[in-house]
């Protein structure tokens, strides 16, 4: 019997290790910038529009990308941008959004037309107006701006003019003379900011509100602070002569008196466009009251403004006379006033005759029972005005009871205060009756 052979397999050969295989010796290597990621690589398209958003400043590109492209740029760029550089080519209300709120935090938007880029333009003149310094301030920082900001500025609301830096040696000197209202040789250029070299670029300019004062002055009030100067009156006149697009002209709290009004109003003469005109809390007399006159006869005015003046019975006759020919005004407000029964009186015979006004305001003007019997019988013929205010006024038992007379026979009044006005309880009572009545007769006329 043949004897088996058995045969071993070789054992397997031994591998040797290769030391750089080997993780524990190989060489760590650390990348430059430690957030960088081999799992998140930058597409090539993000690097270059980073390198975009870095290097705006030095070379502007924004139009000739594509939408996405142009949003991912606009995400990335700062608020600190030079204005000359964004001004006339970011439009993107975002990027606006994000300089108004860095700038001033959140504020309405809905009060410049739900634009970010008006605010903040608005906003940023307004700011360099108001810090500017006679003599002091470069007038081409404001210069500079036109070119940015004309396309988009609609409204300035300037809450405060500074006056010239006062030299300390002459401060005693000039206390008893107003060297800013003379014109001195020796005095400051300007009184305050000269609106003529701004008003006719701001080619889109609708409203202006004006104070000639100081906010926030605290221990260092001096009167001087709070003065508006026949010379700044006459730059201001022949500026808003020039801005023809102007609708609403507002200078409140500035001590404008009758030689100042009437200048204003020679200049704003036979203007195209201005429809509302506030001058309320000056001191405006009667002859302020005439110049005013003269100008709704020769203007498109829709509303007029003049609360806390200083008029009087013959100036309220000068109004009244053009308001009895005027047929564009839909609002008069003349309270706190001094205009007396004088002034009353005439007020409602215009009344009589005017169609257009809508609402009057003579609260707190000295009138009493006659101006109250006048006012009756204007409500018997008139038939447009729809609120008049006649509080604070002393118009007596009887003169309440003649107004109620004479309500009773107008069916368009819906709003008619009384308070404080010495009538009757039976008198008031009956009053708000009839403007209940005439408020429904109006509700279901429009339904």
């Amino acid at each position: 019997m043949a004897e088996t052979i058995r045969t071993v397999p070789p054992d397997p050969p031994v591998l040797k290790r290769n030391p750089a295989a080997d993780p524990r010796k190989m060489r760590r290597i650390i990348a430059e910038d430690p957030e960088w990621s081999l799992n998140v690589v930058p597409l090539l398209t993000n690097l270059c529009l980073e390198h975009i958003a870095s290097n705006f400043e030095a070379k502007p590109m924004l139009d000739e990308l594509l939408p996405n492209h142009k949003a991912y740029v606009l995400e990335k760029l700062p608020p600190s941008l030079p204005l000359d550089v964004t001004a006339n080519l970011i439009c993107d209300e975002g990027y606006w959004k994000k300089c108004c709120v860095e700038r001033w935090g959140l504020g309405d938007v809905a009060a410049y037309g739900n634009s970010w880029k008006r605010m903040f333009f608005e906003r940023h003149l307004e700011n360099i107006i108001e810090l500017f310094i006679p003599d002091v301030t470069d007038p081409k920082l404001v210069l500079d701006m036109v070119p940015l900001c004309k396309d988009y500025v609609k409204k300035l609301n300037i809450s405060q003019l500074l006056p010239p830096i006062k030299d300390p040696q002459k401060a005693e000197e000039d206390d008893s003379s107003d060297s800013a209202s003379n014109g001195s040789l020796d005095g400051p250029s300007l009184d305050h900011f000269d609106f003529g070299i701004l008003l006719s670029k701001l080619i889109y300019l609708e409203e202006l509100h004006l104070v000639y004062g100081v906010k926030g002055c605290g221990m260092n009030f001096e009167w001087n602070l709070f003065e508006f100067t026949f010379r700044d009156c006459e730059s201001l006149a022949k500026a808003l002569k020039s801005c023809k697009t102007l609708r609403v002209l507002r200078i409140h709290q500035s001590k404008v008196d009758d030689e100042k009004c009437r200048m204003l109003m020679n200049y704003l003469l036979d203007h195209p466009s201005l429809q509302e005109l506030n001058l309320s809390h000056n001191l405006i007399g009667d002859r302020g009251a005439r110049a005013i006159g003269k100008l709704l006869n020769r203007s498109q005015l829709r509303s007029l403004n003049v609360y806390d003046n200083q008029i009087r019975g013959p100036g309220a006759q000068a109004l009244a006379h053009a308001l009895s020919k005027n047929a564009s005004l839909l609002t008069l407000n003349l309270r706190l006033n001094r205009l007396g029964d004088e002034g009353g009186q005439a007020l409602a015979q215009a009344l009589a005759k005017n169609q257009t006004l809508v609402s009057l305001q003579l609260g707190a003007n000295l009138l009493s029972e006659p101006t109250a019997l006048a006012l009756s019988q204007a409500l018997v013929k008139n038939s447009t005005l729809k609120s008049i205010n006649l509080s604070c006024n002393t118009l007596g038992q009887d003169g309440g009871r003649v107004l109620e007379e004479g309500m009773s026979h107008n069916g368009t009044l819906v709003d008619c205060d009384v308070r404080v006005t010495n009538i009757d309880q039976e008198s008031e009572v009956c009053i708000s009756q009839i403007l209940r009545t005439n408020q429904s007769k109006t509700r279901r006329k429009h339904e």
